[in-house]
């Protein structure tokens, strides 16, 4: 069909065209994916054997959607991607507010139209990104804002009535007749307002000052909420709960691979970035599991969740930190650092919320505090595990390099090394060297100097060495003797 050559309802109805409903459109063509093989919500990373599906079998139900999860769980995501679903274009009686089909008209506009017109009444092609409406429940929304409201404006203007119909305003709903409706944190709506949906999901009436209008609307809608909103804020109330047809719920990724893959994909990076500054994967390892420990820590409210998008925002942030050294330092290239994972800081602290053990150790000390519990965690990954009952004379592979400690003052990482001067501190520890070619010997040249700092860090988390943080960088020295200096 070529939207573009058929302008009238006759020049329709020729075509061959037929009407379809929206649910049937969202089924007809997820058939089609699922025959061919195709991904149904693409770019959507660690649901392919949870959400996915449930929301496959949804649509194919014909099912209102929804999506129930903590923050940050790619609910409106999926929601957006469902238009790629819908049929590209659709006929609708040109002027009609409310985007009436011309085979069947429901609003009192393009049924006269129609009767004056017949088949030259005039026909518009509507595409399937603007069949895409979204709302904030926020508690300001009205019954007005969302289903209609008599205009006097109109009424002067057409010298009609408060009796005619032809006096209403459409809200958002009626406007979005033929299209998928999103209201996101349906718990903020107000109950009342929650109640205006009823009919309009179950029976399509709509009631607005007094009139009843029978308008069977075609939408497919699709809710978000969040299991906290319900003690917080609000709550869903339990008939509108019992006329949506299915209830999804959404979660985290389960593990880092999925994790990184999601942050790549989202971060808004600028192509001269990427350019200057090398990411090792250990390092992108580390920075999720900064997330994961979030989620499992006792200062961080599990209740409230901890988005995507802060391993996203960390990323950014990680980057631009070694960006901004390298271009201070004059540099043509250069690679993270552990130790520029204190610019993620403030991307960790805006967006975890805290109980009150939490609140009284600081947002910056918690955030360091995972950064520390994510190294500790990702540490016996690439070196022997540290026990913590090991007796006190005990041998450990780490004796070398604690013994290098004890016997000087350390060493120091500044924040503005150049790359040359970092490695040339990490190489200073003979000890360093030794544990990397034992326990890692074919590990990437190129990142072996994150998986050094890695391992010093690792051993300031189980308490064998000292990292002291000062204006300008860090200083590694025996955990003894900073007892002994007061550090």
């Amino acid at each position: 069909m070529k939207p573009d050559k058929i302008k009238t309802l006759g020049e329709l109805k020729k075509s061959g065209y037929q009407s379809k409903s929206i649910k049937d459109e969202l089924r007809d063509n997820l058939r089609e994916k699922i025959k061919k093989g195709e991904e149904s919500f693409p770019g959507v990373w660690g649901y392919e054997n949870s959400v996915i599906p449930e929301l496959e079998r949804a649509i194919l139900s014909r099912h209102n959607i929804n999506f129930l999860g903590l923050r940050g769980q790619a609910k409106t995501r999926l929601a957006r991607l469902m238009v790629n679903l819908l049929d590209e274009w659709i006929p609708v009686v040109e002027g009609s507010e409310i985007n009436d089909d011309p085979l069947q008209p429901i609003s009192r506009y393009a049924i006269d139209l129609l009767a004056e017109k017949g088949e030259n009444t005039p026909i518009s092609w509507l595409h399937r990104k603007d069949r895409f409406y979204e709302k904030l429940a926020t508690p300001d929304v009205t019954v007005a804002d969302i289903i209609g409201d008599v205009d006097p404006i109109k009424a002067a203007n057409l010298k009609l009535s408060y009796a005619d119909d032809r006096v209403i305003h459409f809200g958002m709903i009626p406007r979005a007749n033929r299209s998928i409706f999103v209201i996101n944190e349906l718990p903020d709506l107000q109950a009342r307002i929650q109640v205006s949906l009823f009919n309009i999901l179950e029976e399509g009436d709509i009631q607005i000052r007094g009139f009843k209008l029978r308008l069977p609307l075609d939408l497919q809608f699709v809710f978000t909420a969040n299991p906290e909103d319900y003690t917080n804020r609000g709550s869903i109330v339990t008939p509108l709960k019992d006329r949506i047809g299915s209830q999804i719920l959404t979660h985290y990724p389960d593990d880092i691979a999925i994790a990184r893959k999601i942050t790549e994909q989202e971060s808004n990076l600028d192509e001269r970035q990427t350019e200057l500054v090398y990411v090792p994967d250990i390092a992108k390892d580390l920075l999720e599991q900064i997330s994961f420990e979030a989620r499992k820590s006792e200062y961080v409210d599990s209740k409230s969740g901890v988005s995507a998008r802060t391993s996203i925002t960390a990323f950014e942030n990680l980057l631009s930190t070694a960006e901004r050294r390298a271009l201070q330092n004059g540099a043509a290239n250069t690679m993270v650092r552990l130790s520029d994972f204190l610019g993620v800081i403030p991307s960790v602290t805006g967006k975890i919320e805290l109980v009150y053990e939490g609140e009284q150790e600081g947002a910056d000390a918690v955030a360091s505090i995972l950064i520390d519990d994510a190294v500790k965690s990702l540490f016996p990954e690439y070196f022997p595990k540290i026990n913590k009952l090991e007796k006190k004379d005990a041998e450990t592979p780490y004796d070398e390099l604690l013994h290098w400690f004890f016997q000087g003052e350390g060493f120091e990482l500044l924040d503005d090394f150049t790359d040359e001067e970092y490695k040339r501190a990490l190489d200073s520890v003979p000890a360093l060297n030794q544990l990397i070619k034992k326990h890692q010997p074919d590990f990437p040249k190129k990142d072996v100097y994150f998986l050094k700092e890695l391992l010093l860090w690792g051993l300031v988390t189980h308490k064998k060495l000292n990292k002291h943080r000062f204006s300008e960088g860090y200083h590694f020295k025996d955990l003894y003797g900073s007892f002994i200096s007061g550090l």
